[in-house]
Formats: C-alpha cells, structure tokens, sequence
C-alpha cells in the first residue's frame, strides 16, 4: 500500500506530458474558418522534346543548304545534329547543327528550357515568365522611335557588343559592332521592321535579335536570335551565317524569315 501514492502521481505525470503534446501539435492550434494555403498550379509542361529531333530534315536543308551535296553518310551525320551537354534533361535541352558550303558557313541551334517554381506560393509559369523577361531585358532590344542609330557597312547599328543602345557614329568606337539589319538608319524606311523588336502571335511572349559582329579581318557574320515563351518553357533559336567573302554582308530579312518560320514551328510542336 506505501507505494499506491507514487503510482497515482507517475500517472499524472504521464497525463500530463500527453496534454502538452497536444498543445505542440499544429493541427491543435487551427481555428474553424482559418484561411488554407494553396499552392500555385503547375506549369503545362512536364517534359521537354527530344531537341535534335525537333526539327524537321526538310527543314534542315532549307537551313543548312550545301548539306544535301555531301555524301549520304555525312549528310546523316550533319542532320543529327550534337545535342548541348546538360545535366538535367528534363529541365533544359538542346540541340547544335552546321553546315559549310562554297558560299557561307551556316549554325543553327535550338535550346528548350522548363522552368520551375520551387515556391508553393509562385507558380512555374509566374517564374518562366520572371526568367524571360531578364533575357529580354539583357538583349537590349532598341525602342521603336528614339535616338538615331550609328551607320555600319552592313547596315545601323543598334547597340555595340554587350548589348547596350549606341548612337556614336560608326568608326568611333574600337567595340565590336552588334548591328541592326540593312536599311533606313531613323528606322522608319522599308526595313525597319527588321530591327530587333518584340514578335507578336509567338507564344505567350517573344522577341527577336538581330547581330551584326565583325572578326578582325575575317567576313562579318550575322546571328539572328528568336526567344520565345509558352507557359513555363523558354524556347530559344539562334541561326547564323557567315559569307565566304569578307566583303558580303548576311542578308538580314532572309535569316529573320527563317528563324521565325522555324520558332512558330516548334511553338506549334510544343502546343501538340
């Protein structure tokens, strides 16, 4: 009978320790009509295309003309493509082409990025859409009225390599030139529509760029970049050219044509 005390005290204890777990539990402390945190929705996509599939061989050819006189092993070889080394294939993925024919050298690529919100409270398409705008913004694309562009053999200068809007005159900078396509310097006459703007009708969002580079004694080379969102995947096609001739300056309109023939192509690939 002495020890009928501690027993009832040790049961105390114990019921004790019991009430205070409740009061730790979370799930304790909600009050009927609380506000419930909801997560953001998920993006669209939860894959991404094989790149070095995505485009089509009769597209390719189109692209990368002096291929189709190659023999056919190395014509295979220059339509597979190399896909980009990457780490995570279902997050970003890519794909590299080139051709060499008697008149240009010729790349083109392909890059396909899903974005990811890793905050419940954001979701994936409000951080691609965070994403694209920064790589718009770092190409520095020229407003449609403003300050006259420099002149270069190839056409205006829109902004210098860096990608920050020049007005100097041409030959009074030693930076390497990053140019507008041909035409009309106050961008109002015939091509004007060929500067580097915002695309309409691409996706949720798009821009393209237009580049103009010179390499020291060697042929100017042109890269035309089209950048595109839809959804929560960044789609990103480069296409280049380079003359044989150093004094040949790449057409503008025709790798502009080709670049976004190629981008709403994927788009619609993507939208499938």
């Amino acid at each position: 009978m002495a020890y009928v005390p501690g027993v009832a005290l040790l049961a105390a204890l114990v019921a004790g320790c019991s009430a205070g777990s409740d009061a730790d539990d979370p799930a304790a402390d909600s009050k009927p009509g609380s506000p419930t945190v909801t997560a953001a929705p998920p993006g669209k996509y939860r894959t991404l295309p094989e790149s070095c599939r995505a485009v089509p061989r009769s597209t390719l050819r189109d692209l990368l003309p002096g291929t189709a006189t190659l023999p056919g092993e190395q014509q295979d070889k220059v339509y597979e493509g190399t896909a980009t080394v990457t780490y995570d294939t279902d997050r970003k993925v890519g794909c590299r082409w080139k051709s060499d024919a008697q008149d240009a050298s010729r790349n083109l690529s392909i890059d396909f990025e899903r974005v990811v919100s890793y905050d419940p409270a954001v979701s994936d398409d409000d951080r691609a859409r965070d994403v694209y705008a920064k790589k718009q913004e770092a190409a520095a694309l020229p407003a449609p009225s403003g300050v006259t562009p420099s002149e270069t053999p190839g056409g205006p200068a829109s902004k210098p390599a860096g990608g920050t809007p020049s007005g100097s005159p041409s030959g009074s900078s030693s930076a390497t030139p990053s140019a507008a396509p041909s035409g009309s310097s106050t961008g109002t006459g015939p091509d004007a529509d060929l500067r580097p703007r915002l695309l309409d009708g691409l996706g949720d969002a798009a821009y393209l760029d237009d580049e103009l580079t010179r390499a020291g004694s060697t042929a100017q080379h042109r890269t035309v970049s089209v950048v595109f969102r839809t959804s929560n995947v960044i789609v990103t096609v480069q296409y280049t050219e380079q003359p044989a001739r150093v004094t040949e300056v790449p057409d503008s309109r025709e790798l502009q044509e080709k670049a976004q023939a190629l981008a709403r192509n994927l788009a619609e690939t993507l939208s499938d």
